[in-house]
Protein backbone atom coordinates (compact mmCIF):
# COMPACT_ATOMS: atom_id res chain seq x y z
CA UNK A 1 0.00 0.00 0.00
CA UNK A 2 3.19 2.10 0.87
CA UNK A 3 4.16 2.08 -2.43
CA UNK A 4 0.98 2.83 -3.87
CA UNK A 5 0.55 5.98 -2.12
CA UNK A 6 4.91 6.77 -3.07
CA UNK A 7 4.45 6.76 -6.69
CA UNK A 8 1.27 8.56 -7.04
CA UNK A 9 2.00 11.17 -4.77
CA UNK A 10 5.62 11.29 -6.45
CA UNK A 11 4.25 11.35 -10.13
CA UNK A 12 1.82 14.44 -9.16
CA UNK A 13 4.58 15.92 -7.50
CA UNK A 14 7.31 16.03 -10.26
CA UNK A 15 4.22 17.10 -12.66
CA UNK A 16 3.63 20.02 -10.91
CA UNK A 17 0.03 18.86 -9.81
CA UNK A 18 0.46 19.33 -6.70
CA UNK A 19 2.65 22.19 -4.51
CA UNK A 20 5.12 21.00 -1.59
CA UNK A 21 2.77 20.35 0.93
CA UNK A 22 -0.53 20.46 -1.23
CA UNK A 23 -2.48 17.55 -2.28
CA UNK A 24 -3.89 14.73 -0.52
CA UNK A 25 -4.18 10.94 -1.21
CA UNK A 26 -6.54 8.09 0.24
CA UNK A 27 -7.78 4.77 -0.24
CA UNK A 28 -11.07 3.17 1.36
CA UNK A 29 -10.68 -0.45 3.07
CA UNK A 30 -14.20 -1.46 4.32
CA UNK A 31 -14.91 1.04 7.05
CA UNK A 32 -11.52 2.33 7.20
CA UNK A 33 -9.56 4.22 4.91
CA UNK A 34 -5.58 5.48 4.77
CA UNK A 35 -4.73 9.27 4.20
CA UNK A 36 -1.87 11.35 4.04
CA UNK A 37 -0.85 12.75 6.91
CA UNK A 38 -1.54 16.76 7.40
CA UNK A 39 0.92 18.47 5.79
CA UNK A 40 2.38 16.11 4.13
CA UNK A 41 5.06 16.60 1.01
CA UNK A 42 3.29 13.97 -1.22
CA UNK A 43 6.47 13.53 -3.44
CA UNK A 44 8.49 12.49 -0.25
CA UNK A 45 5.71 10.21 1.15
CA UNK A 46 7.21 7.93 4.20
CA UNK A 47 5.06 5.78 6.37
CA UNK A 48 4.77 7.77 8.89
CA UNK A 49 2.70 10.16 6.18
CA UNK A 50 -0.21 7.56 6.44
CA UNK A 51 -2.83 8.27 8.87
CA UNK A 52 -5.72 4.99 9.51
CA UNK A 53 -8.93 5.97 10.60
CA UNK A 54 -12.64 5.38 10.26
CA UNK A 55 -14.87 6.15 7.49
CA UNK A 56 -17.86 7.10 9.98
CA UNK A 57 -15.73 7.17 12.89
CA UNK A 58 -13.05 8.93 14.84
CA UNK A 59 -10.03 7.54 16.38
CA UNK A 60 -6.91 8.51 18.08
CA UNK A 61 -5.33 8.86 14.47
CA UNK A 62 -7.85 10.80 13.41
CA UNK A 63 -6.24 14.79 14.22
CA UNK A 64 -3.10 14.03 12.34
CA UNK A 65 -5.51 13.28 9.07
CA UNK A 66 -5.44 15.64 5.87
CA UNK A 67 -7.66 18.57 6.85
CA UNK A 68 -10.17 17.42 4.20
CA UNK A 69 -10.68 14.34 5.78
CA UNK A 70 -14.53 14.97 6.23
CA UNK A 71 -14.19 15.55 1.96
CA UNK A 72 -13.07 12.19 1.40
CA UNK A 73 -14.93 10.62 3.97
CA UNK A 74 -18.25 12.29 2.75
CA UNK A 75 -16.81 10.67 -1.45
CA UNK A 76 -16.60 7.45 0.48
CA UNK A 77 -19.92 7.63 1.99
CA UNK A 78 -21.54 8.56 -0.90
CA UNK A 79 -20.23 6.93 -3.97
CA UNK A 80 -18.58 3.84 -4.97
CA UNK A 81 -14.90 4.95 -4.94
CA UNK A 82 -12.29 3.47 -3.02
CA UNK A 83 -9.68 6.05 -4.04
CA UNK A 84 -9.52 9.90 -4.24
CA UNK A 85 -6.76 11.78 -5.50
CA UNK A 86 -6.96 15.83 -4.50
CA UNK A 87 -4.34 18.16 -6.56
CA UNK A 88 -3.88 21.31 -7.06
CA UNK A 89 -3.24 21.41 -11.18
CA UNK A 90 -2.50 24.90 -11.72
CA UNK A 91 -3.61 25.36 -15.21
CA UNK A 92 -6.98 23.80 -14.33
CA UNK A 93 -7.48 26.17 -11.34
CA UNK A 94 -6.54 28.93 -13.58
CA UNK A 95 -9.39 27.91 -15.68
CA UNK A 96 -11.78 27.23 -12.70
CA UNK A 97 -12.18 31.13 -12.44
CA UNK A 98 -13.33 31.35 -15.97
CA UNK A 99 -15.36 28.65 -16.66
CA UNK A 100 -18.27 26.95 -15.31
CA UNK A 101 -17.10 23.37 -16.63
CA UNK A 102 -14.01 22.60 -18.12
CA UNK A 103 -14.67 20.29 -21.50
CA UNK A 104 -11.73 18.75 -23.29
CA UNK A 105 -10.74 19.61 -27.22
CA UNK A 106 -8.15 16.52 -26.87
CA UNK A 107 -9.14 13.23 -27.70
CA UNK A 108 -7.98 11.15 -24.79
CA UNK A 109 -9.47 14.02 -22.30
CA UNK A 110 -12.91 13.54 -24.45
CA UNK A 111 -13.04 10.16 -23.99
CA UNK A 112 -11.23 9.80 -20.15
CA UNK A 113 -13.46 12.90 -18.79
CA UNK A 114 -15.90 14.13 -21.55
CA UNK A 115 -16.23 17.17 -18.83
CA UNK A 116 -15.46 18.28 -15.88
CA UNK A 117 -17.92 20.21 -13.46
CA UNK A 118 -16.44 23.60 -11.66
CA UNK A 119 -17.97 24.43 -8.48
CA UNK A 120 -18.23 27.46 -7.28
CA UNK A 121 -17.21 28.43 -3.83
CA UNK A 122 -18.01 31.87 -1.54
CA UNK A 123 -14.80 32.95 -0.94
CA UNK A 124 -16.03 33.13 3.02
CA UNK A 125 -17.31 29.25 2.41
CA UNK A 126 -15.48 26.37 4.15
CA UNK A 127 -14.42 23.29 1.68
CA UNK A 128 -15.98 21.18 3.42
CA UNK A 129 -19.11 23.02 3.27
CA UNK A 130 -18.69 21.54 -0.22
CA UNK A 131 -18.73 18.05 0.54
CA UNK A 132 -21.95 16.70 -0.35
CA UNK A 133 -22.12 18.44 -3.45
CA UNK A 134 -18.71 17.22 -4.33
CA UNK A 135 -19.93 13.66 -3.41
CA UNK A 136 -22.80 13.81 -5.48
CA UNK A 137 -20.86 15.18 -9.08
CA UNK A 138 -18.29 12.34 -8.26
CA UNK A 139 -21.51 10.19 -8.58
CA UNK A 140 -21.09 11.07 -12.44
CA UNK A 141 -18.21 12.25 -13.22
CA UNK A 142 -14.51 10.98 -12.79
CA UNK A 143 -13.36 14.48 -11.42
CA UNK A 144 -14.53 17.56 -10.02
CA UNK A 145 -12.90 20.88 -10.12
CA UNK A 146 -13.44 23.52 -7.28
CA UNK A 147 -13.06 27.17 -8.64
CA UNK A 148 -9.82 28.90 -7.87
CA UNK A 149 -8.61 25.61 -5.51
CA UNK A 150 -8.32 22.14 -6.71
CA UNK A 151 -9.51 19.20 -8.45
CA UNK A 152 -10.95 16.30 -6.99
CA UNK A 153 -10.44 12.61 -8.81
CA UNK A 154 -12.11 9.30 -7.91
CA UNK A 155 -11.38 5.42 -8.95
CA UNK A 156 -10.90 1.75 -7.39
CA UNK A 157 -7.95 2.80 -7.59
CA UNK A 158 -5.20 5.52 -6.93
CA UNK A 159 -3.42 5.18 -9.93
CA UNK A 160 -6.17 5.47 -12.15
CA UNK A 161 -7.20 8.83 -10.16
CA UNK A 162 -4.19 9.68 -10.56
CA UNK A 163 -4.40 9.11 -14.67
CA UNK A 164 -7.49 11.19 -14.06
CA UNK A 165 -6.05 14.03 -12.73
CA UNK A 166 -3.18 14.00 -15.41
CA UNK A 167 -5.29 13.58 -18.47
CA UNK A 168 -7.53 16.98 -16.52
CA UNK A 169 -4.51 19.12 -16.21
CA UNK A 170 -3.42 18.21 -20.29
CA UNK A 171 -6.83 18.71 -21.61
CA UNK A 172 -6.55 22.47 -19.26
CA UNK A 173 -3.11 23.36 -20.65
CA UNK A 174 -4.42 22.73 -24.17
CA UNK A 175 -7.61 25.10 -23.86
CA UNK A 176 -5.38 27.65 -21.95
CA UNK A 177 -2.85 27.27 -25.19
CA UNK A 178 -5.49 27.79 -27.26
CA UNK A 179 -7.13 30.80 -25.38
CA UNK A 180 -4.03 32.65 -25.85
CA UNK A 181 -4.28 31.94 -29.26
CA UNK A 182 -7.66 33.26 -29.44
CA UNK A 183 -8.50 30.00 -31.19
CA UNK A 184 -12.03 28.27 -30.29
CA UNK A 185 -11.58 24.91 -30.02
CA UNK A 186 -14.44 22.76 -32.27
Amino acid sequence: MLSQFQAVGQALFTQGLVFSQGGNLSIKLGEHLVITHRGSTLGFIQEGDLVETGVSKNNRATPLASKELEIHRCIYKNTSASAVVHAHPPYAVALSFTEEEIVPCDLEGQILLSRVPVLSTDAMAKLEDLAGEIARLLNEYRVVLVRGHGSFAVSQLLEEAYYYTSALEQSCRLLYLLKTLKVVPG
